[in-house]
């Protein structure tokens, strides 16, 4: 899979792209990543890539050309791709997108900047905006890094283990059920027994519950619309978990049709 990113600051990236994960990737050719400057593309002589906003207003708007130039040579380069700014304007960005994502084989992430991007550059050139979060950056190189390495997570082999993304919070909507390592007792506070049991079967069974549990305590928007097997809804039934997530179920239901 290929990322291109367009940005006026391309050495911010540069110590994330080469760390950890990503670094793996790219080495074993899973992903290619591109970061291209876009003042490389202005064509004045003091490399311009911002300019005041008709109409007056604070801050500064990047201009049409350089944009639409560093796309196009993407583009040149690394064939047709899926063209993200980086935007609060944009769609939240959430596990769901991440699988979008990694279904594309080009992606190419506007880093944005200042009060925003000429909106005939946007118009034309943009597929998809996205957000990361409801707050303020100074820039879209944090957010493309966010999708870069939530995308290539999800990637065939990348991870090594083929459970690993399958089994990650948000793979369901449900937060991860609680984790333990060794050593098995640390400040007086032991590792559950269960755990320790040998029955894997069992242990599934444990951690399901957990991960239902921690998600209503936590986030109990995100089960309204999890979907549940009939050993699961059984197990939830057992230990008196059902009556609520249906409660919870049943009140967005509500909310829906009388939206409708």
């Amino acid at each position: 899979m290929i990322f291109d990113v367009l940005t006026i600051f391309p050495d911010l990236l540069a110590s994330p792209l080469n760390e950890g994960i990503l670094r793996r990737a790219r080495q074993s050719n899973f992903i290619d990543i591109h970061t291209t400057n876009i003042r490389d593309f202005a064509t004045d002589k003091h490399s311009m890539t911002d300019d005041r906003p008709f109409g007056g207003g604070e801050g500064m708007v990047m201009k049409a050309e350089p944009l639409a130039a560093a796309v196009d040579k993407a583009r040149e380069v690394n064939g047709a791709g899926k063209v993200i700014l980086m935007s609060p304007q944009g769609r939240k960005f959430s596990q769901d997108i991440a699988q979008e994502f990694a279904n594309e084989n080009h992606l190419i992430l506007v880093c944005g900047r200042y009060e925003g991007v000429d909106e005939r550059f946007r118009a034309t050139y943009v597929d998809e905006e996205i957000s990361i979060g409801d707050y303020i950056l100074t820039g879209g190189e944090l957010a493309a890094m966010v999708i870069i390495d939530s995308v290539t997570r999800l990637l065939p082999g990348v991870l090594g283990c083929s459970d690993s993304a399958d089994k990650d919070t948000f793979s369901r909507n449900m937060l991860k059920h609680p984790q333990y390592t060794r050593p098995r007792v640390w400040n007086d506070l032991e590792v559950p027994a269960e755990l320790l049991s040998g029955n894997h079967e069992q242990i599934e069974k444990i951690r399901f519950l957990a991960s239902v549990q921690r998600t209503l305590e936590r986030r109990p928007e995100m089960i309204r619309t999890e979907t549940f097997s009939k050993s699961e809804k059984k197990l939830l039934k057992q230990h008196k978990l059902y009556d609520t997530i249906l409660d919870i179920q049943t009140d967005l239901d509500k909310v829906s049709r009388g939206k409708k």
